[in-house]
């Protein structure tokens, strides 16, 4: 027989699928890495096994011990999960404005869900740093810690990289993503650019952040407004970003992201979530700049579920002054 101890071992090891539609238009072959079929249904599920084994290995979390994190939704999803699995205490700080499916799903999952009002970085009063209170304050506790702890980068260069030098044969061209913790998209661009410095890594980000222009012009500025996106997008070099060997980077605004977003799910009949379409768009792009018969590898974050009530909500979208893509097949 063969099978897996628990559901923690089946993280990773997710398909590449090509993007036929994007594929075609640019002549180049887009792939995207369906990070939404890890077991809790997002790239962040690597980051949180690393950052678990990490902990127990260095006896910083002991049995019956508790997780603390702050995080936009997936990160704690998987959290959540892991610490079932493991027997841990689970308690998540989330700003109040991610969708009500993330808290609703985390609260299902039994983790203890703290929602605090959306503040910026600098602000003592910001999500990550009432984390990191909490957990000082408490025994046998870990700050997870995902935007500066290590473990996250660990992941991508331990797994997601060599799955895609494996799975392309090692003929890539370009990896595209996004970042919000900066663990992804540096540790699959070391490993990447260990076996083909030549491979070309750049960023996709949405409006309103400061990586964009650190990576363009080498300074850390906010450019542009607010975005939709949830997850990505970062005001501040973390740990895990600094450092990392990206050669260029994409601005995405919010309405091409939704145009992609729904062309995927008519097109391709993928579900996705925003960060998916910011990756898709942004390698759109790079295809373009490198011309016909290059290999582009994006990742597929997670879907489209937890942003049921905004993203596929067309009165929300046209609130936020977005227009929603009309679906092709009705009244066809």
């Amino acid at each position: 027989m063969k099978f897996h101890e628990s559901f923690i071992d089946a993280i990773g090891n997710t398909p590449l699928i090509r993007l036929k539609g994007v594929s075609e238009e640019t002549g180049c072959e887009i792939f995207g890495k369906a990070e939404f079929l890890n077991p809790s249904g997002s790239v962040k599920d690597r980051a949180a096994k690393f950052i678990i084994q990490a902990a127990e290995s260095s006896g910083k979390l002991g049995p019956g011990g508790s997780v603390v994190e702050g995080t936009a939704g997936n990160t704690g999803i998987g959290l959540a999960q892991i610490c079932n699995a493991r027997g841990y205490r689970c308690i998540i700080v989330i700003p109040e404005t991610q969708s009500p499916e993330k808290l609703d799903l985390l609260r299902g999952l039994g983790a203890e869900v703290r929602a605090v009002p959306a503040v910026p970085y600098k602000d003592e009063n910001n999500f990550q740093k009432l984390a990191g209170r909490l957990a000082g304050e408490m025994d046998n506790t870990i700050w997870a810690n995902q935007f500066d702890n290590l473990a996250n980068r660990e992941a991508h260069l331990q797994t997601t990289g060599p799955e895609i030098w494996r799975d392309t044969d090692g003929k890539i061209d370009a990896f595209v993503s996004t970042s919000g913790t900066g663990g992804t998209i540096s540790g699959t661009s070391v490993y990447l650019k260990s076996k083909n410095p030549k491979i070309l890594t750049v960023l996709a980000d949405p409006t309103g952040t400061a990586t964009w222009h650190y990576v363009k012009h080498g300074e850390v500025k906010v450019v542009g407004g607010g975005s939709i996106a949830e997850g990505i997008g970062s005001t501040r070099i973390t740990a895990n970003f600094e450092g990392a060997p990206i050669d260029d980077a994409e601005m995405i605004p919010d309405q091409e992201c939704v145009d992609i977003v729904y062309r995927l799910l008519y097109e391709e009949g993928l579900f996705l979530g925003g960060s998916s379409g910011i990756n898709v768009a942004a390698a759109i792009r790079v295809a373009r700049t490198l011309g016909p018969g290059h290999t582009i590898v994006t990742l597929l974050c997670d879907g489209g579920a937890r942003y049921q009530s905004r993203l596929f909500n067309p009165g929300w979208l046209e609130e936020k002054g977005l227009e929603p893509p009309e679906n092709p097949f009705l009244n066809a």
